[in-house]
């Protein structure tokens, strides 16, 4: 497997299979990592995030594999054609152990920082199919695919993982299998498959994984803001923090925490600067061949996350659901964000409470946040 310049940084963090990990682009600061999240973290999502102060790791979205599957362009031109210096993580999903491995194989001659394994996917859609979240259930076929899988990785493996299918029953025994086969970096999502992203996150688990697992581990949920990095990190003692919705809505939060923990003020966005990042993100995500429509109902995925920040009664996020062309989409935007007395305002980092990315629903960017 060819591997990023930076995958062997004197700095980085020793694993349990004797491989080290990328430096953080900070030394001594924890590490951070923009999560997998299907149909958001593509090429196009990780320059905007690179622009606005990239994580020290990137994960693609998911590449299915079965017995038909081959690399995905897309995928590949994620790991390939980012631009942002940082090392990219090619996460699969699937548990053929066989079309795992050839897939692993597959992905040799090219500068991946290493293979990380979903199983964490809440989608029931997923699991139905004992793959993602699905493999929680089956504690022997996720210490077989871990074993096979260790064993076809050349350069650096990883986990990520919720803390069980519909409880916690299969937890130690999972965890016994990271440690066994040498997994080098592990990173927990505190919430049960069952519980998708409508529970409180347990980070009590997160903690009980970094104790139990020899590799380092990087913690997963409800990460808005650099205060909140801070304290996750202080409750769970993990290497470091994973970041998905987070993102989505705040780009800056990887930049806001390496200024947090170097002692300085992190930024604090206003609603023209969140304006400017939604324009940016719709000239990224925009293709010739993409109609409008299309391109105005992609968009809302994103403004589902951003507009929690933007006013705490809800009205943009209520608005900006019902467009359905550019000229509407951006006439909202600008009224909401741009407007005279507005643009000044602070942007909220964090969710405001009680708005929730979309009605009855709490993810709106696939099934991997």
């Amino acid at each position: 497997m060819a591997t990023a310049s930076t995958a062997a940084a004197p700095a980085g963090l020793p694993t349990p299979s004797g491989r080290v990990l990328p430096a953080p682009s900070v030394a001594g600061q924890p590490l951070t990592a923009l999560a997998p999240m299907q149909d958001v973290t593509d090429l196009p999502f990780m320059r905007v995030i690179g622009e606005y102060g990239a994580p020290d790791y990137f994960f693609t979205e998911f590449l299915r594999v079965h017995a038909h599957s081959r690399l995905d362009p897309g995928i590949l031109d994620s790991v390939t054609r980012h631009g942002t210096g940082r090392p990219v993580f090619a996460q699969l999903i699937g548990e053929d152990i066989p079309h795992m491995v050839r897939t692993v194989r597959l992905f040799d001659p090219h500068p991946v920082a290493g293979i990380d394994l979903n199983m964490g996917c809440p989608a029931p859609k997923v699991y139905k199919k004992n793959v993602g979240g699905g493999l929680l259930r089956d504690p022997a076929k996720v210490d077989d695919l871990l074993a096979a899988l260790r064993e076809a990785c050349d350069g650096l493996f990883t986990v990520k993982m919720r803390i069980g299918f519909e409880d916690t029953r299969h937890f130690d025994a999972v965890l016994e299998s990271v440690n066994r086969h040498r997994v080098d970096l592990l990173s927990v999502h505190g919430r049960t498959v069952k519980e998708m992203y409508r529970s409180e996150v347990h980070y009590d688990w997160i903690r009980r994984a970094r104790e139990a697992a020899v590799c380092p581990v990087l913690a997963n949920g409800n990460v808005a803001t650099a205060a909140d990095a801070a304290r996750v990190l202080a409750e769970t003692g993990c290497a470091g923090v994973m970041i998905g919705r987070g993102a989505i809505r705040n780009p800056w939060i990887f930049r806001q925490i390496r200024e947090y923990h170097a002692g300085r003020t992190p930024f604090a966005p206003t609603l023209a600067d969140a304006h400017a990042y939604v324009r940016r993100l719709w000239d990224a995500t925009h293709t010739p061949d993409r109609p409008e429509a299309a391109q105005t109902n992609r968009m809302k995925k994103f403004l589902a996350f951003i507009g929690q920040g933007v006013d705490p009664e809800g009205a943009f996020l209520h608005e900006i659901r019902r467009t359905r062309d550019k000229a509407a989409f951006f006439d909202c935007l600008d009224r909401h964000l741009l407007a005279e007395g507005t643009a000044e305002r602070p942007f909220s980092c964090a969710p405001y409470p009680g708005l929730v990315a979309r009605p009855n629903r709490e993810s709106a960017a696939g099934c991997r946040l």
